[in-house]
């Protein structure tokens, strides 16, 4: 695993963004508003230039972590050549089921579609995809950076598989997947 789109870029979406990157991932962020963006890679700056200041990241993983990270409004081309997908976007089911709908047309088969949701069945998102084994909750605190819990939530035909899976990759962005 190595692409991760999120899509989203408000406050949970650009943590989210930031700790991928600075993990090494390739890191598509998507949102509807350009300007939105444009926020959350300031707000993601700024919070790595702090880990600098603190000496929890160096300024060169800092540059690396940054490169890593591209942005698009573009739905379809951020999540094309994604091997997770992590949805923070509104807590909203109408809309939830709406993206998830678009992103299962529009990713390569066996990715992960992941949504960061705390209130919305994963059960009820998976239906109105193809492939509901391959959906599950990654649920991230807040702020992402530096909250270390990551709650794994299970829909009714989430495979064993992507659940290992995303609890592995949880333990290597050092997080506590429970």
């Amino acid at each position: 695993m190595k692409n991760i789109a999120v899509i989203g870029s408000g406050t949970m979406g650009n943590g989210i963004a930031h700790v991928f990157a600075q993990y090494g991932y390739t890191v598509s962020l998507i949102d509807i508003s350009e300007d939105a963006l444009k926020k959350a890679v300031a707000t993601i700056e700024k919070n790595m230039g702090r880990q600098v200041e603190k000496g929890t990241l160096t300024d060169d993983a800092r540059k690396k972590a940054l490169a890593n990270l591209s942005t698009t409004t573009f739905l379809k081309e951020g999540v094309k050549d994604a091997d997770l997908v992590v949805e923070a976007a509104t807590e909203n089911l109408d809309l939830k089921l709406k993206i998830f709908k678009e992103i299962d047309e529009s990713t390569k088969p066996g990715t992960i579609l992941a949504s960061n949701t705390s209130s919305i069945s994963i059960t009820k998102i998976a239906s109105v995809t193809k492939s509901p084994d391959q959906v599950i909750g990654m649920h991230f605190m807040n702020p992402v950076p530096l909250m270390k819990l990551v709650e794994v939530i299970r829909g009714y035909r989430t495979s064993d598989s992507v659940t290992n899976q995303v609890m592995e990759l949880s333990r290597k962005l050092e997080k506590g997947p429970v």
